[in-house]
């Protein structure tokens, strides 16, 4: 008799695609147009003056630009990383263990179960940079304008890989979600170059920010503010994809080996 599971198994893209329409009919409910201009928007526009008058103080015009800039795009990054705690949305909702108890693997289900942080976020630091970013001294041409929209989704792309790979293992202690989202942060935006150049840090630490895909994304932008559109940013984003597909990597790998023990030992349940 042949397997009717194995003759009508969806394809990978096909579950991404339907699990994303999950996460956008989340986005919706979590979001009005009004709440996320007024009341998400609103609030990072106001972190990001906020570290752009630091640079004030200092009284440091380039100061002024690289804290807005880093912590624009750390905006993004953000919103990204909040794939971590709604990950684990599925086990409060009792759903994590029919899909660990499903043939199909588990990865494909929560690359798209959180997608909606991506568009948004992508818009958050593109708002910010572009209509914000004029009254701080930044100068964008149009073609740098049409660069800069590209590359912070590739930032948003690339560390969306890294929120999963971190959400596969915050799956074994969902009650630790919000805190290793917010020490992500943290580290990324000390690590990446968003607030202090990378290079004072040690050596080992250089050595863990290269590794973060945004931290190539930053300099790329910053390459296009001070420079103009430029076919030279196309090694930085080339190498913060790659970094990118390589997370990804991890986070199917981790996916994989959590719905594996969780089939072998019969552990998941539905508890925070």
């Amino acid at each position: 008799m042949p397997n009717l599971w194995t003759t009508t198994r969806p394809s990978h893209l096909r579950i991404i695609a339907a699990a994303a329409r999950g996460a956008m009919a989340d986005l919706r409910t979590i979001y009005t147009p009004f709440t996320w201009t007024v009341g998400w928007l609103g609030r990072i526009i106001m972190q990001v003056i906020f570290f752009a008058l630091i640079g004030t103080l200092l009284g440091s015009r380039e100061a002024v630009i690289y804290l807005f800039i880093g912590q624009a795009v750390m905006a993004t990054v953000t919103e990204v990383f909040m794939a971590i705690p709604s990950t684990t949305w599925e086990r409060r909702a009792g759903t994590l263990a029919l899909l660990t108890a499903a043939p199909a693997p588990l990865w494909p289900v929560f690359v798209g179960r959180s997608l909606q942080w991506l568009p948004s976020g992508v818009a958050t630091g593109s708002i910010v940079l572009l209509a914000v970013g004029p009254f701080f001294g930044l100068r964008w041409s149009v073609g740098a304008a049409l660069l800069v929209v590209p590359l912070l989704a590739v930032a948003a792309i690339t560390m969306y890989a890294v929120s999963l790979t971190l959400a596969a293992v915050v799956l074994r202690g969902p009650r630790w979600r919000n805190v290793v989202s917010n020490v992500a942060i943290l580290v990324t935006m000390l690590l990446s170059g968003a607030t202090v150049p990378v290079d004072l840090w040690p050596g080992w630490l250089q050595a863990v920010g290269q590794i973060l895909p945004v931290t190539h994304v930053l300099e790329a932008i910053r390459f296009v503010e001070a420079e103009g559109a430029s076919l030279a940013v196309l090694p930085l984003g080339g190498l913060a994809l790659m970094l990118g597909l390589a997370w990804y990597v991890f986070a199917a790998l981790a996916f994989t080996h959590f719905s594996e023990a969780g089939r072998r030992t019969g552990t998941i349940d539905f508890a925070e």
